[in-house]
């Protein structure tokens, strides 16, 4: 068999199997993601399975990179996707997607025996704090601009002349609400 099958075959298994399981998502064909742990679980971690074009016979990408993880250290994060490199070892050749995911599920507790959640709050104040002095408040604007979406700047552009500025009356209804809600004195 190829291993575009073996990979058919696959996918086929894992959506027949975590069918209705909310811990499993499926990004791409070729990418998954399960969290292991319940949501509220502070030993919770999520794993990402990336297939390469050549897999089964080649090892998966595994990555512990989600921003649901960003609690975990550095080094339980490695020791954990060492475990599982050595599992992907023992499984080449074979499809291995829920076995890494079913391994991973039956050791969370021996992955995560030294983890001790980090304090990202103070982590993110910390890059903010260097950061700032760095960057102009002109910057900052650009950066938003460029992350709006499609769809975003779509309705931005729709609501705005060619020079980017509203048209000349675009909030009179607003006015005429306000001052319809204020009443004026002169009527009396």
């Amino acid at each position: 068999m190829s291993a575009n099958e073996d990979q058919e075959m696959e996918l086929e298994a894992l959506r027949s199997i975590y069918e209705g399981d909310e811990s499993f998502r499926e990004l791409s064909p070729v990418s998954f993601q399960y969290r292991i742990g319940e949501n509220g679980d502070p030993k919770a971690f999520l794993i990402e399975i990336s297939w390469t074009e050549t897999y089964p016979q080649t090892p998966p990408i595994i990555s512990m990179n989600a921003f649901f993880n960003n609690t975990i250290s550095s080094a339980v994060k490695q020791s954990i996707l060492a475990k599982l490199q050595e599992a992907v070892e023992v499984n080449l050749g074979t499809a291995m997607t829920y076995t890494l995911f079913e391994y991973a599920k039956d050791n969370k507790e021996q992955f995560m025996e030294n983890h001790n959640p980090v304090n990202s709050t103070t982590s993110i104040s910390n890059i903010i704090s260097i950061e700032t002095p760095n960057t102009a408040p002109s910057s900052k604007k650009k950066d938003k601009k460029e992350q709006l979406s499609k769809a975003q700047k779509r309705k931005l552009a729709d609501k705005t002349d060619h020079k980017g500025e509203l048209p000349r009356g675009w909030n009179w209804v607003d006015v005429v609400k306000h001052l319809s809600k204020t009443g004026s004195k002169d009527d009396d």
